[in-house]
């Protein structure tokens, strides 16, 4: 069946925090698009209950408002320092109907393949019919395909992972192991810890963990205010670590291990009661799990506890489906994209949010859309802007972490410093005005 012709429109895959931001700033510059959504409504993610949605009912933004909202359209005053997720969820529909985007999407449709084709691509619905666009923005989200350890042996109990967590009733007065340090495993950790008989908490290292407010207000708006400032990465990083402890404590004193690398160079743990309850001996530290013995699990130091609920928060893969890895150029096990956002082959193939910043993401990809619509526009209305911008994609990656040298880990794949990440953004921006 030959394609149906939308060669004069973008296609943009995902309605969510990314896909929305993309469509909004390719429209504002007369870019036509098509914004293909499998749920009901905006919010992809953060819109609770829904199969592909990995938040759970007490779920709360873990970077302050003015760290996390789009350029342009900040969160309601009302709103407190760290929305839940519903007021997420109303924010993305605010957003949505301010720039009139729900003309622009269509809903309960999946994208289940996409293809090359000469110039343009071909993205097949799953309705059947295949259409031809002339660009395409993949915006799908890389927080849904869940990613568990390989552990020798099997387990009896329940066994989830955080993405399929929601709610706290599975963990009343049971015996909960939840493995992984990030801040989806640390928030269900003190979920449990209000729930549970017992919960143990297993981690492979040490970490820092930043609180959720500094003299009543949000850590992160400090921290913000020690980049403007270019205060050097060492007294930032002294800084820090000596405001965690006088706040919180030396970890090591409440019997976590200590972390083996610098601060900064993991990806942020906030959280102001996980320390609180280990301290109150409702969380109970432990290492890596060696293996799992039905309703049992060893650990590496040789200790073995009962389990009747285990939880994986141990991250996820970064999965696309419906298209072909040879098109997002990967290497090493993620695409290799400028940016993380540009094939330096493709001028007319972008994914939009493939980032995990050590802040809020959804300004940055506002930053990075604003960035696809101009070159986009420019390779229509100033062919010599668009020449000059495809020689920068097609060569190094810059340098945008400050000086940090990420932990070798998978978790930081996606990892950007924003600060250096976001300038970065703005002044490839100021090339096309």
């Amino acid at each position: 069946m030959q394609p149906l012709d939308y060669t004069a429109k973008y296609c943009v895959v995902g309605a969510g925090s990314s896909g929305l931001t993309a469509a909004k700033n390719l429209d504002q510059l007369g870019i036509a698009c098509d914004v293909i959504e499998r749920e009901d409504d905006v919010g992809g993610n953060w819109y609770y209950g829904k199969p592909h949605s990995s938040v759970y009912k007490s779920t709360h933004l873990i970077s302050s408002k003015p760290g996390t909202e789009y350029v342009d359209f900040p969160m309601p005053a009302e709103y407190p320092d760290y929305p839940s997720h519903w007021q997420v969820f109303e924010y993305f529909k605010s957003y949505a109907r301010a720039f009139d985007l729900y003309r622009l999407i269509q809903f309960n449709t999946s994208v289940e393949h996409i293809e090359r084709a000469g110039e343009f691509w071909d993205i097949t619905l799953d309705s059947g019919a295949t259409r031809r666009y002339g660009g395409l923005v993949i915006a799908n989200g890389h927080n849904w395909d869940p990613k568990y350890p390989a552990y020798p042996g099997e387990f009896s109990g329940l066994c989830l992972h955080s993405a399929d967590y929601k709610t706290s009733d599975v963990l009343v007065d049971k015996r909960v192991l939840v493995v992984g340090a990030g801040n989806s495993g640390c928030d269900i950790a003190v979920e449990s810890a209000q729930n549970a008989r017992t919960t143990f908490h297993s981690t492979r290292r040490g970490y820092y963990y930043a609180p959720k407010f500094v003299l009543g207000m949000p850590s992160d708006q400090i921290a913000e205010r020690g980049l403007r400032l270019r205060i050097p990465l060492a007294l930032r990083r002294a800084f820090n670590v000596m405001l965690i402890k006088v706040i919180l404590g030396d970890p090591t004193k409440y019997g976590l291990p200590k972390p083996d690398h610098k601060f900064y160079e993991t990806h942020p743990i906030v959280n102001s009661q996980m320390l609180y309850y280990v301290g109150h001996g409702e969380i109970k530290p432990k290492p890596d799990v060696q293996e799992l013995r039905g309703d049992r699990v060893l650990f590496s130091d040789g200790s073995e506890e009962p389990i009747d609920v285990l939880i994986y928060a141990t991250g996820y893969n970064i999965t696309f489906p419906f298209i072909d890895r040879q098109y997002l150029n990967w290497h090493a096990n993620r695409p290799n994209l400028y940016m993380n956002i540009f094939h330096p082959q493709y001028d007319n193939f972008f994914v939009a949010g493939l980032i995990q910043p050590d802040s809020g993401q959804w300004g940055l990809v506002d930053y990075q859309a604003q960035l696809i619509a101009r070159f986009v526009h420019a390779q229509r209305h100033n062919p010599t802007r668009a020449a000059e911008f495809r020689r920068t994609k097609s060569g190094a990656q810059p340098r945008l972490n400050h000086g940090i040298k990420y932990v070798n880990s998978t978790r930081h794949y996606l990892e950007v410093e924003h600060f250096s990440y976001r300038n970065g953004l703005k002044k490839l921006i100021r090339q096309f005005r």
